[in-house]
């Protein structure tokens, strides 16, 4: 019973192994999935955000305090506003001048009473000197005859004392004299800061530009303080922007002056963009352990397709390989397996490393051809290699194993799906 058992077994495994040696056999050659070698540029880039942003900005403020009467008119005879276009020295804004006219009279009026001090002062130097020189001839006349019958000690003493107070009223005029020119000095130069906060009253525009931005309205009160309050954000030329866009400090050693950069906004996605590093700005930035640099990006907006503050996305290029053949990383990338077969006299188990793709040898095999790679991306790695030449069909996967359905071969030991009639009875359309 036992043999019979073993028998049966043994015939069984005979069996099995020429079904599936017939079903191999009647199997179709592995298929490919390929992909040309393609001529071309190859680029590698790092990639950023940033905000596009006026080249130069002027923050026109107010240097004195009052309330705001009026805005000026633009070219075009409207009221100034957001976006309008403004020429060095047009009337901006009008702020209440009552106070700073005030001040203007009353610092007018100090000068004129500094320089009344002054002339009288003047005046008073004149009568001392005249008052000295009379004092200096009697004392002189005095000192001749010295004191004797004719001139007692006494007279002859308010003589030298008269003298003496004469000499010093001499100096205090002059000393007067001195105090009300200093006097004019400080009048002068209150004079001139109040007519500067007169003139300060009118808001005049510093450089021609367009007016990014408002802050004020009319009737709105500004504050001034050690710093303008800001009334209007002025962009000088819309023409040249900037693109400010942030960095990681992984990439940053990669950017230099002058690089050309690619961008894209996202108001025009399918427009393209070009600029060049104008400038990195040393103050780096930390957010959630993330160094990150600001890298201003130079470029021309000649035919104002870019606005203030749209969101860029940059492609900086790092390296590029002009009209080179290049492929897809992927066929650097796959190696045939054990299964698959290879050309005559390739051993894949001795098959020294290198960088290679691989191409069809027909009839199911395939075989390699080592490349050199100049330069690679994300995509795809521009290469070097005597064999190759841009339309050649390269691997980059497998695509199928299909079977030869025609043999109609079948294991007879695996269980079979039960079949279902067709119905003879079509189901209608739902009403």
């Amino acid at each position: 019973m036992k043999k019979l058992i073993v028998i049966l077994i043994i015939v069984v495994g005979v069996i099995a192994g020429l079904y599936f040696a017939l079903d191999v056999e009647s199997s179709e050659p592995i298929k490919y999935k390929t992909t040309q070698v393609m001529r071309g540029d190859v680029i590698r880039t790092i990639e950023a955000t940033g905000t596009v942003e006026p080249e130069d900005l002027v923050d026109v403020g107010a240097r004195v305090s009052g309330e705001i009467v009026s805005f000026g008119k633009d070219r075009a005879g409207k009221e100034i506003d957001f976006g309008s276009i403004v020429k060095e020295g047009d009337l901006m804004a009008l702020i209440d001048d009552k106070i700073p006219q005030t001040n203007f009279q009353q610092a007018k009026a100090n000068l004129q009473q500094a320089k009344a001090n002054l002339a009288q002062s003047k005046a008073s130097l004149l009568v001392s000197e005249a008052a000295l020189r009379k004092a200096e001839r009697d004392w002189q006349r005095a000192k001749a005859l010295g004191v004797s019958e004719a001139l007692s000690q006494a007279t002859y003493d308010d003589y030298l004392s008269t003298w003496e107070k004469s000499v010093a009223e001499v100096e205090s005029a002059k000393a007067k004299i001195l105090a009300a020119e200093a006097a004019i000095s400080h009048s002068e130069a209150s004079l001139e800061t109040a007519k500067r906060n007169l003139e300060y009253c009118v808001i005049k525009a510093p450089v021609d530009g367009v007016i990014i931005s408002r802050e004020v309205n009319v009737g709105q009160t500004v504050v001034s303080s050690m710093n303008a309050s800001s009334l209007f954000l002025l962009a000088k030329d819309l023409k040249k922007m900037e693109v400010w866009a942030s960095v990681n400090e992984a990439d940053i050693a990669n950017i230099k002056k002058g690089q050309p950069v690619e961008f894209t906004v996202d108001a025009r996605p399918r427009e393209k963009f070009k600029g060049t590093v104008g400038k990195v700005r040393l103050n780096a930035t930390m957010s959630q352990n993330v160094v990150t640099y600001v890298v201003e990006v130079l470029t021309d907006n000649s035919d104002g397709r870019l606005l203030p503050y749209l969101t860029a996305n940059l492609n900086f290029e790092v390296e590029r390989v002009n009209d080179t053949i290049y492929v897809p990383n992927a066929a650097l990338r796959w190696r045939p397996s054990a299964q698959e077969e290879v050309v005559d006299g390739v051993d894949l188990a001795t098959l020294p490393r290198g960088r290679r793709v691989w191409v069809s040898a027909g009839e199911g095999k395939v075989r390699p051809i080592d490349v050199k790679v100049l330069l690679n991306n994300d995509t795809v790695s521009a290469i070097e290699a005597s064999d190759l030449k841009d339309g050649t069909d390269v691997i980059i996967g497998v695509e199928q194993v299909v079977k030869n359905k025609s043999s109609g071969s079948s294991n007879p030991f695996m269980p079979k799906m039960p079949t279902r009639q067709k119905s003879t009875n079509s189901a209608k359309a739902p009403k």
